[in-house]
């Protein structure tokens, strides 16, 4: 049995199109693996705090203790035990939404998501081997001229590297809110690609 995180950062939630795709790949998924286990994490619902002084110094001074048993790890340890891992988030000032960043931060820790060795050589610490990102976008951004404007996907691809996670995926369905473009039929096809992703995660 595998256990499957599914990061839910979808600030409209049952309105999100984001969420929709995401809910077409999970049922694909549980389908496909009625032994698995899916897990929902809502950030909406969760409301995690950013690290303040006071939290960050307690975070820090657990670490220093190896006390990562504190509760305050536990958002972590869920994420590093994932066999797989689901994120649903949509674009949102060229990145992604606050509460995602905040969720990252959170779990992010020496010790905890990535360590280092004698030399001073980071190694991550998660245990999936995959992470699949879905996301949609009002404009279009998979043209190569202008992919570099798009900063939520680069930037998780770059936190799969950091914790060791070998396999970053990527569903996105672009230009959604293209005037010339027709909505319903890019969203048709991110449908049928999530779908199909589900079939070899």
């Amino acid at each position: 049995m595998a256990k499957v995180l599914f990061v839910n950062a979808c600030v409209r939630e049952e309105k999100s199109r984001t969420l929709k795709l995401a809910r077409a790949f999970l049922a694909e998924y549980a389908a496909r693996h009625p032994e698995d286990e899916i897990t929902e994490r809502n950030l909406m619902q969760e409301r995690l705090e950013p690290l303040y002084p006071d939290t960050l110094e307690l975070q820090e001074s657990l670490l220093a203790a190896k006390q990562t048993d504190h509760p305050m790890f536990e958002v972590s340890h869920q994420f590093t035990s994932a066999d797989r891992i689901v994120i649903a988030a949509p674009f949102w000032e060229q990145s992604f939404p606050a509460l995602l960043r905040v969720y990252l931060e959170r779990i992010s820790g020496v010790n905890l998501t990535f360590y280092y060795d004698e030399d001073g050589v980071e190694h991550g610490l998660c245990k999936a081997k995959k992470l699949l990102f879905i996301t949609t976008r009002g404009g279009d951004f998979s043209a190569p001229e202008v992919q570099w404007l798009e900063l939520g996907a680069s930037q998780l691809k770059v936190i799969c590297h950091m914790f060791g996670i070998p396999e970053f995926r990527c569903i996105a369905a672009d230009g959604l809110d293209i005037i010339t473009n027709d909505a319903e039929q890019i969203m048709a096809q991110a449908l049928e690609r999530c779908v199909e992703e589900a079939k070899t995660f």
